[in-house]
């Protein structure tokens, strides 16, 4: 089986399980007890959050952990607009269902929602948000690298517009951590939301970076954890697990911060072989330079991604993005780039990681190449 999966979710790292096993087998206790073994337990997540805010530049006291980046983009968007009461936010049009389903959700209770399009290669334009822009902007909401063909966003430039009409930003790097640098002081963002499964963490783990000074009222109420700012005990060994791997991460790329080159080689490698065999039958989605380093997304005219995938069961990809890759109708992010039907339908998008071979790459594009032709 050859994984080319790695935007749906990463295997998670040996060294994770191995910090994660005390935790469940012989570290008890709440960390918001007082006794000794509640306190050790503090003492570990203190530690696991200072990981997380080293590799994204911030402070410990800016970062709150949450079961995901579903979570973290609702609490981003919800916050603001709950703190706000009211006001108008501006979304693009490729935003990832957990910001474009809260913003829809906002919108039904009053909100202004303004989606603003891409160009043809999946990326927005910041004077488009900068017109866009008005005096009851609140929230500017734009992902920081598209899930399915890995698209980078001008997310400082953008943010520079939005601070200067008074509004916050929020980027959702659940795809950009881990596979490329990621600062929040570079980026110049307010809110950044997290997803822990993206590099080698356990499911179910993620953060929202929220900058100091700026306060949100809780998407979960309850207890005072979180330094008051989501209740609930905290998921202990899941914690542990993504300080390991953000620490993993923060290592890697102190020398290649704009991502591993060997996976970049590989990806590369895949597709030059596939064009080289098929030609303008095989169409490339999205940005050629500005995406992330493990993500390709191609299309092939003439078939439907889902029933090629089906023709090689032992090549693990997705039909547009692994949340809607059962529908045969193209995805809205490929319809937002005005991608051809006849591509759109034909798409599967690859995302390899640190595991992949040169050998599994070789034997990858055989398997497209015999898919393509049955």
């Amino acid at each position: 089986m050859i994984y080319f999966d790695y935007n749906a979710t990463t295997p998670v790292d040996e060294a994770v399980v191995e910090a994660m096993m005390p935790y469940l087998s012989t570290h008890h206790g709440n960390p918001s007890s007082s006794h000794a073994p509640g306190k050790k337990i503090r003492t570990a997540i203190d530690a696991a959050r200072q990981q997380l805010a080293d590799l994204l530049g911030a402070a410990t006291d800016e970062i709150v952990f949450t079961s995901g980046g579903s979570e973290a983009n609702n609490h981003a968007l919800k916050g603001i607009a709950f703190k706000e009461g009211k006001g108008h936010i501006i979304i693009s049009a490729v935003e990832h269902p957990a910001v474009a389903m809260p913003a829809r959700w906002l919108e039904d209770q009053g909100f202004e929602i303004s989606c603003i399009g891409v160009d043809a290669t999946g990326m927005v334009d910041p004077d488009e948000v900068r017109q866009a822009l008005k005096a009851e902007t609140i929230l500017v909401s734009i992902m920081l690298s598209n899930n399915e063909v890995g698209t980078l966003q001008p997310i400082a430039k953008t943010s520079d517009f939005a601070h200067e009409a008074g509004a916050l930003m929020h980027t959702d790097a659940a795809q950009a951590v881990g596979k490329i640098a990621v600062k929040v002081n570079d980026l110049g963002v307010d809110l950044l939301s997290v997803a822990g499964h993206k590099f080698h963490a356990p499911p179910g783990t993620g953060a929202l970076f929220i900058r100091k000074g700026l306060e949100l009222p809780p998407l979960i109420h309850g207890a005072k954890h979180e330094s008051q700012r989501r209740a609930g005990t905290e998921a202990v060994p899941a914690i542990i697990g993504m300080g390991v791997a953000a620490r993993q991460a923060s290592d890697a790329l102190a020398s290649h911060p704009d991502g591993d080159p060997k996976i970049r080689a590989l990806r590369d490698r895949f597709h030059a072989a596939l064009v080289e065999k098929l030609g303008d039958q095989v169409v490339l989605n999205g940005h050629p330079i500005e995406r992330l380093p493990n993500t390709i997304s191609l299309g092939f005219p003439g078939h439907f991604g889902i029933e090629l995938l089906g023709k090689m069961p032992d090549l693990c990809a997705s039909a547009g993005a692994a949340c809607h890759s059962s529908t045969q109708d193209p995805s809205a992010v490929l319809k937002a780039m005005g991608t051809p039907r006849e591509v759109a339908l034909g798409t599967i998008r690859f995302s390899l990681g640190r595991y992949n071979t040169e050998a599994e790459v070789d034997s990858a594009v055989d398997m497209v190449l015999q898919a393509c032709t049955k």
